[in-house]
């Protein structure tokens, strides 16, 4: 799904020649760094690197790889990317499942000033609290924010940063390829992803990673207006690949006013949405 060629490819067609001292000039039809340029820069020879871009060398060393890593600019996530996709051949990682814990599901019910989530590797919501429901209006059960973003209606218009959401989406479905390439669940999603959004499709080519860590994310909610939250991302400590969101608000803001009023409009019995409280999916 995906593989380590391909990841050279694309890097390598995004650095600027002249940022590592390499002259162009208006003759140059190369997008990005040749391959003898980048085994040049990286000390291997010519032949072994153009059998890596062709997934015809295996098992390169990681002094090849750190190499070709500052060569080619990777970030900290980026090279660990590489380093993964290059050990795809050594050792298949089995993609995680099971159980939400209990435990894990009390947390959430400890969670009540702000929209709390479990989910996995695959974007697939576990378990979210009543908050959360509230927020994307629709039961827990059965969401995948990634489907939800890119093929589904309500997604484009909830999201008010529609477009960062869709880079972050993504990058985050490539690292979970790269970890996970023998999912066939995860690999059924892609495909229908790349089936039913041409953004989708011309984002995925880009071979872009991004690791979720924390950062704003803004809703554009039908009943109570603009909601700036701040998303804070913790992997739980189980090696599942699963991780606990926590959207909070920052005190006094309009969007704690905001989640104070969805709240308040559902125990009113208002149109907030009609979620199940405290849903949870049980794999």
């Amino acid at each position: 799904m995906d593989d380590l060629a391909g990841f050279l490819r694309t890097r390598r067609s995004r650095v600027d020649p002249a940022a590592v001292g390499i002259p162009t000039d208006s003759r140059r039809r190369v997008e990005g760094l040749r391959r003898e340029e980048v085994a040049h820069l990286a000390g291997v020879s010519v032949d072994y690197y153009v059998r890596l871009e062709q997934g015809r060398a295996t098992q390169p060393s990681e002094q090849v790889l750190d190499a070709l890593a500052r060569v080619l600019g990777l970030d900290e996530t980026e090279r660990g990317h590489l380093h993964r996709l290059a050990r795809q051949r050594r050792r298949r990682a089995k993609a995680p499942g099971g159980r939400v814990r209990p435990e894990l599901l009390r947390v959430l019910d400890l969670v009540t000033g702000a929209p709390a989530l479990i989910m996995d590797h695959r974007l697939d919501v576990l378990a979210g609290n009543r908050l959360a429901g509230l927020l994307y209006g629709r039961p827990i059960p059965g969401l995948n924010t990634a489907r939800h973003l890119f093929l589904e209606e309500t997604g484009c218009g909830l999201y008010a940063d529609w477009e960062t959401c869709t880079l972050d989406v993504v990058g985050h479905l490539r690292l979970a390829a790269g970890k996970y390439p023998e999912d066939p669940r995860l690999t059924s999603l892609i495909g229908e992803l790349a089936m039913g959004s041409e953004r989708f499709r011309r984002l995925w080519a880009r071979a872009d990673v991004r690791a979720r860590t924390h950062g704003r994310k803004t809703y554009r909610h039908p009943l109570v207006g603009l909601l700036e939250l701040h998303q804070e991302n913790f992997p739980l400590p189980d090696a599942s690949g699963r991780e606990l969101l926590v959207l909070s608000a920052a005190p006094g803001s309009p969007a704690e006013d905001g989640l104070r009023l969805l709240a308040g409009l559902d125990a009113a019995g208002g149109d907030a949405a009609s979620p199940t409280v405290n849903a949870r999916v049980r794999e």
